[in-house]
């Protein structure tokens, strides 16, 4: 699917205002945030870790913020699994314990949660898989998958090649083997890399997306493949930190391009600095809107809208957009995400005076 940054869709959303519309604050263990009493349906949120600090900054309060709109007398619990599928299943059973009319899982992993919804299933519960698919769910909304790994691969070949190297070394490092989202960005980045015409030297599939796990194996890659080295595909932004701290610790100079994903701050900066190349850009106020419409709808015995279906079930798949330095304003400045005040901190001044970003 082509893919434009003019598809997106507005997000008004400055993150230091995102805290003043939580409601009160539920525990990780599967407190309660209430939109507005709880006279209404009963929705869970279960999200699966912080190190990815997308889900905690953004994912959180926007789905909150837009459970409210839809249905300001739903009470919304929520919990995070901290990386721990086990955890992931006592809070999605202690959100059935306490009621909740739908479960809105995003799983730490998608093979072990489809238990969970075996068990919401039984209690006749809708599950929504938020952000990464789950078989038997009645509802996904996430992105173009494949589409990430392609966008990283192909901007990570067109930096290479307008740098004017057409061929060398590559090492790949892969998401959670546990997630199923990592082996659509794998399948997607391969597509592009295995015909591009340079070499994937090495290649690892990284446990909890951990960056101290992709920083250790990037360590112990160098050896053999620095002198060769021309290009890091890095699946997210964490593990691209990673990456990018072993590069610098095993004295790689100049830095090869590194690709990320979810346009972290410390990822934005890192691109503005020139020690990354790019990141992906997902729109998470949509995908939280869409999540939160489809619960209230399914809390309601109705049928969410979608704009079509992933492996059987109905979803609503939204485009994620390559973000590189040439247009940082165009994104996620420009749709709220960060103020330029945000990025531009007192050690990258110059770089964001040479990158235009004021």
């Amino acid at each position: 699917m082509s893919v434009s940054p003019t598809r997106l869709v507005g997000l008004g959303i400055a993150v230091s205002a995102l805290a003043v519309s939580l409601v009160a604050c539920g525990s990780d263990d599967g407190g309660s945030d209430s939109a507005s009493g709880s006279g209404g349906k009963k929705i869970a949120l279960l999200l699966p870790e912080s190190k990815t600090t997308r889900y905690e900054a953004l994912d959180r309060p926007l789905f909150t913020e837009a459970l409210k709109a839809a249905c300001a007398d739903c009470e919304l619990i929520y919990s995070n699994a901290d990386q721990d599928a086990a955890k992931q299943q006592t809070q999605a059973e202690a959100a059935l314990t306490q009621g909740a009319n739908v479960l809105v899982l995003d799983p730490v992993d998608g093979k072990a949660a489809a238990a969970v919804v075996a068990s919401a299933k039984g209690q006749n519960v809708p599950v929504i898989a938020y952000d990464r698919f789950i078989e038997g769910a009645n509802y996904y909304v996430s992105f173009d998958n494949e589409t990430v790994g392609k966008l990283q691969a192909q901007t990570l070949v067109d930096t290479l090649k307008a740098a004017g190297k057409t061929s060398g070394n590559l090492a790949m490092i892969n998401g959670a083997p546990t997630d199923p989202n990592a082996a659509d960005f794998k399948k997607g980045a391969h597509s592009v890399l295995d015909t591009s015409g340079y070499k994937i030297a090495a290649e690892f599939d990284t446990p909890d997306w951990s960056p101290d796990k992709a920083q250790a194996w990037m360590e112990g890659q160098l050896s053999a493949i620095k002198n060769g080295l021309v290009g890091v595909y890095a699946a997210n932004d964490g593990t691209a930190g990673g990456a990018i701290a072993a590069l610098k610790g095993g004295g790689v100079k100049p830095l090869p391009p590194v690709t990320g994903q979810d346009s972290e701050l410390a990822a934005i900066q890192r691109i503005v600095a020139g020690d990354q190349s790019m990141t992906i850009y997902k729109a998470v106020k949509p995908q939280a809107e869409a999540a939160a419409k489809a619960a209230v709808a399914l809390a309601g015995g109705g049928q969410p809208e979608a704009t079509g279906d992933f492996k059987g079930v109905k979803s609503t798949i939204l485009d994620p957009i390559a973000v590189t330095k040439a247009n940082i304003n165009d994104t996620v400045v420009k749709d709220g995400i960060y103020k330029v005040t945000d990025i531009c901190t007192a050690s990258f001044a110059t770089a964001c005076t040479a990158a235009g970003l004021k």
